[in-house]
């Protein structure tokens, strides 16, 4: 048989980085407030276009706290962003067609 070498693993600890949790804090109380803010509209303002566009502004405003910062986008270089940015655009443009197409569908019967 042969001799067994071991070697002891040693474990490093790093210290906390506060700032990264004050980001991260910061970025969860600014989602925290767009919710909130979407549940008061939600439950006060009636069904109707001004209400769907507002719905649709706060999502997009969510969505760029949280790919920017838990999806660590918000530090890439800008070509990165403009191709996901772009695409975005029309997305939100072919959303705001499709609901004024929509409305003028109802106006016509």
């Amino acid at each position: 048989m042969s001799a067994e070498h071991h070697e002891e693993s040693t474990v490093v600890v790093q210290p906390v980085d506060k700032a990264k949790i004050r980001l991260f804090l910061k970025v969860t109380l600014i989602l925290f407030v767009i919710t909130m803010i979407e549940f008061a509209i939600a439950f006060t303002v009636d069904a109707g276009i001004l209400r769907t566009a507002v719905f649709i502004a706060l999502t997009i405003v969510k969505a760029f706290y949280i790919v920017s910062e838990f999806m660590h986008l918000g530090h890439e270089v800008k070509t990165l962003i403009w191709s996901i940015l772009i695409p975005l655009i029309f997305l939100v443009w072919l959303i705001i067609a499709l609901i004024y197409q929509g409305g003028q569908v109802l106006l016509v019967r």
